[in-house]
C-alpha cells in the first residue's frame, strides 16, 4: 500500500471539518416556510459562517446580530457580526450579549427568531448575573480552564452566573418562536451542555455550581457566593411555560466527523476503529490509545493493521508548568513520549475550529522519527509534557498544523494510523 502518512492524516483532518461545516449541514434544517420576517441571532465559532447560510437561504427579511470569536467572522449584508474573545469572556461579549437580549425583547407571538448556536458560544455570549461584574466571570472561567474540569462542570457554573444562559434567552424572547440551530462541540451532545444551553431547560441547579467551585478549590467573591445561594440564580427548569414555543435541533455532532473520515480511510484501504468522544486528561487518554496502538501493532487486536484509530470529545489539561499548547499538542507530546518512535505509527490531534486552547495552531502531527528528532535538538518529550510545551515540542520539528480559524466547531479530532510493520520489542 502506497501512502504519504502525514498527507492522509492532513486529508482526514479535513474531511472531518468539512463535515460538520454550517455551509453542508444547516440550509437542509431551516424551517420550510423561509417568508416573512426573521430575527437571527447566534453565538460561537461558526456563528458567522451559520448566518451566511440564513442570508443565502431566507427568502423573506432578514435582520440579526451574531458574535463570534476573533478571527472567525464572515461576511454578512443582512446580519450583523460582532467578535469577541474566547475562552475568557470580554467586553465585547458583555456589549453584544446585552444587544442581543434587547433585540430579542418584546417580541410577539407572530415573531420568528433563528439562534445559530456553536462551541465557544457559552464565553462569547458573556453576560453576568445582577451583581456580579465581567472580571469575577472572568476570574472565575480562567481558573476554571485551568482546574481539570469538564467542559459541563464548566458550563454548569457558567449558566448559574449568567443572565441569557440556562434557557434565559429563550425566556426573552417569549412568545415568539424560536428555532435553534446547534453544532455540538461537548461529549454526549447535550443541548444543555452546547454553549451552556441559552434556549433549552437546565436541570442542574446553583447549589451543584457551588459544589464544583469547591470541588476545584477556586475561591470565589462574597457577590459570586451569595448569588449562587439565592433562588434568583436558578435557571429555567424544564416544564417551563416559556420554553413551549422554543424548538431545538442539533445540525453537526461529533460523531458525524468521525463516521466521514472514517469512510475516507476505508476507501483507501484502512480499517477504521472509532473510540467515540472522549474526556478525561488529555496525558491520560494519550497513554490508553498509545496501549491501543501497540497491541493492534503487536498482535492485531482489537484490528489489524493497516488501521487508522479515531476518536473525537474533549480532553482536559491540569496546567502544571508555563510551556505552550492546548489539549491537541497535550495529547500528542503524551502520545509521543509513551510511544517512543514506535515503527510504523503515525498521529494527528487537532481542533477542528482550527485553534488548540488559544494558539495560533489547531494542532500537530507525531511521526515514529519525531521522538529521536526532537531528542537530537535536546528535547525531552518528558520533561516537555511536564511543562506543559506541546507547542514548543512540535514547533521545533516543524510539526504543527495551521489551518486558521475553519469556522465550524465538532471540537477535537484524533487520527492515529498504524502502517504494516514488523513486530517490534517496546
Amino acid at each position: 500500500m502506497s501512502v504519504d502518512p502525514q498527507k492522509f492524516l492532513r486529508e482526514l483532518f479535513a474531511t472531518a471539518i468539512d463535515a460538520a461545516h454550517p455551509q453542508q449541514v444547516l440550509q437542509a434544517h431551516l424551517p420550510s416556510d423561509r417568508s416573512g420576517r426573521v430575527i437571527v441571532i447566534g453565538a460561537g465559532k461558526a456563528a458567522a459562517a451559520m448566518a451566511q447560510v440564513v442570508e443565502r437561504s431566507w427568502q423573506g427579511e432578514v435582520s440579526g446580530l451574531v458574535v463570534t470569536r476573533y478571527g472567525h467572522g464572515a461576511p454578512c449584508t443582512k446580519i450583523e457580526v460582532v467578535e469577541a474573545a474566547h475562552p475568557v469572556p470580554d467586553a465585547a461579549g458583555l456589549a453584544v450579549a446585552k444587544r442581543v437580549l434587547e433585540l430579542v425583547s418584546n417580541l410577539s407571538e407572530q415573531d420568528r427568531v433563528i439562534f445559530l448556536l456553536s462551541g465557544g458560544g457559552s464565553a462569547l455570549l458573556a453576560l453576568p448575573a445582577a451583581g456580579i461584574t465581567l472580571a469575577d466571570k472572568q476570574a472565575i472561567n480562567k481558573a476554571l480552564l485551568k482546574s481539570g474540569a469538564t467542559i459541563g462542570e464548566m458550563n454548569c457554573v457558567r449558566k448559574h452566573l449568567s443572565a441569557i444562559k440556562g434557557g434565559r434567552l429563550a425566556k426573552a424572547c417569549w412568545p415568539a418562536t424560536v428555532y435553534t440551530y446547534a453544532i455540538s462541540d461537548v461529549p454526549g451532545d447535550l443541548a444543555t451542555v452546547i454553549a451552556s444551553g441559552p434556549t433549552v431547560a437546565d436541570p442542574s441547579t446553583s447549589a451543584e455550581a457551588l459544589a464544583i467551585l469547591k470541588r476545584y478549590g477556586i475561591d470565589v467573591p462574597a457577590a459570586v457566593r451569595s448569588w449562587l445561594q439565592s433562588p434568583e440564580s436558578e435557571t429555567v427548569k424544564p416544564g417551563d411555560p416559556c420554553l413551549a414555543r422554543s424548538h431545538f435541533q442539533l445540525i453537526a455532532r461529533p460523531q458525524q466527523s468521525l463516521e466521514a473520515a472514517a469512510v475516507k480511510a476505508r476507501q483507501a484501504g484502512f480499517s477504521p476503529l472509532i473510540l467515540g468522544d472522549l474526556e478525561g486528561e488529555s496525558r491520560e487518554v494519550a497513554k490508553v490509545h498509545a496501549g491501543i496502538a501497540r497491541q493492534v501493532a503487536l498482535h492485531g487486536q482489537p484490528l489489524a493493521a493497516p488501521c487508522v484509530i479515531l476518536s473525537g470529545g474533549e480532553t482536559t489539561v491540569t496546567v502544571r508548568g508555563n510551556g505552550r499548547g492546548g489539549r491537541n499538542a497535550e495529547f500528542l507530546l503524551s502520545l509521543t513520549d509513551s510511544l517512543k518512535g514506535y515503527p510504523g505509527i503515525y498521529a494527528l490531534a487537532g481542533d477542528t475550529d482550527g485553534i488548540d486552547g488559544s494558539e495560533d495552531n489547531a494542532g500537530a502531527i507525531m511521526t515514529p522519527d519525531s521522538y529521536a528528532r526532537a531528542a537530537a535538538l535536546g528535547l525531552s518529550a518528558s520533561d516537555e509534557l511536564d511543562n506543559n510545551n506541546g507547542y514548543g515540542y512540535f514547533a521545533a520539528l516543524g510539526d504543527l498544523i495551521v489551518t486558521e480559524p475553519t469556522r465550524t466547531n465538532v471540537n477535537d479530532f484524533r487520527a492515529i494510523l498504524i502502517l504494516e510493520n514488523p513486530k517490534h520489542d517496546a
